[in-house]
């Protein structure tokens, strides 16, 4: 059989026996999240391009090269959005969050886009998982957002990240650095690539952020940016740093993380694995104080960052670090015929209600093959109803682990079956501290 097509290059298809790990990690971030007080926030998946074009920038790797731009029936520019602070930023001022108290805070987890080379840890259609608070400017803040991400990476027990971090200063304090940055490159322009020659202009820091092995090693050289950052910017910094001993964060300033996008100002900071290759950045943020205003808000702090999703599943397939296994089937009803079908579809019905993984024949097999099917997906408890059953209104529930069984009114089951469960499920609890080691450790 011929396939019609494939999917997009660029583009993955995320499958139920994978799927439960995703849902449990965007789970697990939007939970720790909201104990530093996140709270949820969706956008769309495309806005007007204009908002990319001011909020990333025009001299930007993103809106230059790697943006799905179109125009809609309407005529309108629309863009797959590329990242996930615009957005929110956004909709912070449109729905007029900002006369809202102060901070806010918001998380969230996204489908981005870029045409860029797909690659292990580099997807056209990737995730992120994201935080932004708004309305706060002090170091603080920023020590938090970092504390958020150390507190996730732990969570999951990755040990093995650097975190990096470094200042780019104000507006105003850049604006020594980039002429120094302009002088500097300018003695390179015969070996500058197309795109950093025409950064050179508009936005020198730009080559600093080139992934050409040539600009690269020209950037290593370059002025660092924290030799020429104003007073105020350098007490910013170094009050961060202070909150990031004060948490035993550890980490190392780097004068060359200056992040891909426009928006950032002081504070900007990348989790960095070495486990994953060439896409190394686990996570990266920092602070964008001006972002609000240039996209028609008040004059409002901010910060935050975002971790990719297909990069850190990445990182634990390397690191080795399991995760929860998938809920199993709790129990598997064979029927014997259509009449023992029926009541098997209202027993399943009922528990369910009660949070019970419960599934029944919808498939027309054989006894046989139904007892099979449900040993192929692991239920943990099985039962087959037939005609004698019914008639008797008693069903004989075994335990597909140790084989024992119990005999339940079927005018009672679901509660006869969940406390029957929890008491199988007990008795396996039990059994851990029964052992001698238990005791052991117990008087000790």
């Amino acid at each position: 059989m011929a396939l019609l097509t494939k999917a997009v290059r660029g583009t993955n298809d995320v499958l139920p026996f994978t799927g439960y790990k995703t849902k449990y990690i965007e789970d697990m971030m939007l939970s720790i999240s909201e104990s530093f007080g996140f709270s949820e926030i969706r956008t769309p998946v495309f806005e007007h391009t204009e908002l990319f074009d001011r909020s990333v920038g025009e001299t930007t790797d993103v809106v230059q090269k790697e943006m799905y731009t179109f125009n809609d029936k309407g005529g309108r520019s629309i863009t797959l959005k590329p990242e996930g602070t615009a957005g929110v930023v956004r909709a912070f001022l449109e729905h007029g969050l900002f006369n809202e108290a102060m901070p806010q805070k918001y998380a969230y987890v996204t489908p981005c886009f870029r045409y860029e080379k797909p690659q292990a840890g580099r997807l056209r259609e990737f995730h992120q998982f994201g935080v932004e608070c708004f309305g706060a400017d002090n170091a603080s803040a920023d020590a938090e957002i970092i504390s958020l991400a150390y507190r996730i990476f732990a969570f999951f027990e990755v040990e093995d990240l650097r975190l990096e971090i470094n200042s780019i200063g104000c507006p105003e304090c850049r604006k020594k650095y980039q002429d120094a940055l302009k002088e500097y490159f300018k003695a390179h322009t015969g070996e500058l690539c197309e795109t950093c020659l025409g950064r050179l202009e508009r936005n020198p820091m730009r080559i600093l952020d080139c992934k050409s092995p040539v600009c690269s090693s020209i950037a290593k050289e370059a002025p660092k940016i924290l030799d020429y950052i104003c007073d105020d910017c350098r007490a910013h910094f170094e009050s961060v740093k202070k909150y990031l001993d004060k948490m035993e964060i550890e980490y190392t300033v780097n004068p060359s993380v200056v992040r891909g996008l426009d928006y950032y100002t002081r504070t900007v900071f990348e989790f960095i694995s070495d486990s994953i290759g060439a896409q190394s950045a686990v996570c990266a943020g920092g602070r964008y104080d001006g972002l609000v205003e240039e996209l028609g808000g008040p004059s409002t702090p901010a910060c935050g960052f975002a971790i990719g999703l297909e990069r850190f599943m990445l990182l634990l397939e390397a690191r080795n670090i399991s995760l929860p296994e998938k809920n199993p089937v709790d129990l598997y009803i064979a029927s014997m015929n259509e009449e023992a079908n029926l009541v098997a579809s209202k027993l399943a019905f009922d528990l369910r209600d009660e949070g019970v993984i419960c599934l029944f024949d919808i498939f027309g097999r054989s006894l046989k093959s139904q007892m099979k099917y449900a040993n192929k997906i692991g239920a943990t408890f099985t039962m087959v109803l037939g005609e004698d059953e019914i008639a008797k209104g008693k069903v004989k529930v075994k335990c597909m682990m140790d084989g024992s069984e119990e005999e339940l009114e079927l005018e009672s089951f679901t509660d006869n079956f969940t406390d029957m469960e929890f008491n199988k499920a007990m008795e396996g609890f039990s059994d851990v501290f029964d052992s001698d080691d238990a005791y052991e450790n117990n008087e000790e």
